[in-house]
């Protein structure tokens, strides 16, 4: 059994920390909204009142937040974790960032004799709640071998992707593809009906169409259908992490147009009131429509 600090319990984090309760482990909790811990605690986890009296309980902090910047004040900020993390402890850091932001970290916790290992996933909530997540890992690969127990609790398969920020790196990767396919296919599902199509005849034809991915094709279809857009992965996340692929790109000397082209779409959704529903709301917008209770929020945990 090992000690387990989480840190950020939002819509995957507080169900990839329920993985490591349900798997005998203790788990130690903070969150900025110390209501999302309500669960855990019910279920035996140990609230703990910053991220500095995580790491003075801790063997290994993991980490599953919001933005870069959120990542590094509660890292290195006034209270932060890594300055109470005993030597050769280990962090984990399961946040979509960028590589850079990755490199950051690792040196700051080398600098407090701490491991770490850049670990974002792919996989919806229910991926996480089910323990089907797939682990995009970046670092020491003997730190990766002693975490396997841990990442086989809450993931179906961990892919060692390279040296630090390779997992970031790949993640990012992973999340311009979902985001830009998934703005085409609200186009394209738009541009179809303008055209005076059936929506549900389109969809039934677009089961033969070999450019669209299948598993994306049932998710905006369920999601169209449903039409309350419930935030599995919410619409703000998917325009930050364009954000970052776009920056990322620019300091490599690559260029994404479509994919800036995309962060504004999304970030157009997002003023609209879209921000807090999940990412197919985007077809929402495109036909011109407002959420029930308009909301341009930026906030709150991943």
């Amino acid at each position: 059994m090992k000690t387990i600090g989480f840190i950020g319990l939002g819509l995957m984090g507080s169900r990839m920390a329920r993985r490591l309760l349900d798997a005998g482990h203790r788990l130690v909790v903070t969150n900025r909204t110390a209501e999302k811990a309500r669960p855990l605690l019910d279920a035996g986890a140990e609230w703990a009142d910053s991220p500095s009296d995580v790491a003075r309980q801790a063997e290994i902090v993991w980490t599953m937040l919001s933005t870069p910047d959120v990542v590094e004040e509660l890292a290195s900020g006034d209270d932060g974790f890594l300055p109470h993390m005993e030597r050769e402890t280990l962090w984990i850091d399961s946040s979509t960032v960028d590589p850079s932001c990755s490199h950051r970290m690792a040196a700051a916790a080398s600098s407090h004799g701490v491991r770490f290992l850049d670990a974002p996933v792919s996989g919806s909530t229910g991926a996480a709640e089910s323990g089907d997540l797939l682990f995009l890992v970046g670092g020491d690969p003997e730190d990766l071998e002693d975490m396997s127990p841990l990442f086989e609790a809450v993931g179906r398969k961990t892919l060692h992707v390279g040296t630090t920020g390779q997992g970031a790196a790949l993640k990012l990767v992973f999340n311009q593809l979902l985001g830009t396919t998934f703005l085409g296919t609200a186009e394209a599902i738009v541009l179809g009906e303008s055209l005076g199509l059936e929506r549900e005849a389109l969809f039934e034809a677009l089961e033969d169409c070999g450019a669209l991915p299948a598993g994306l094709r049932t998710r905006l279809r369920a999601a169209i259908r449903e039409g309350t857009h419930t935030p599995g992965f919410p619409l703000r996340w998917i325009e930050k992490d364009l954000r970052l692929a776009s920056e990322a790109a620019a300091r490599g000397g690559a260029s994404l147009p479509m994919t800036d082209a995309a962060k504004s779409v999304y970030g157009m959704a997002r003023i609209n009131g879209w921000g807090s529903k999940g990412i197919a709301a985007v077809f929402e917008f495109l036909r011109g429509s407002l959420p029930s209770s308009a909301s341009g929020e930026t906030g709150g945990e991943r």
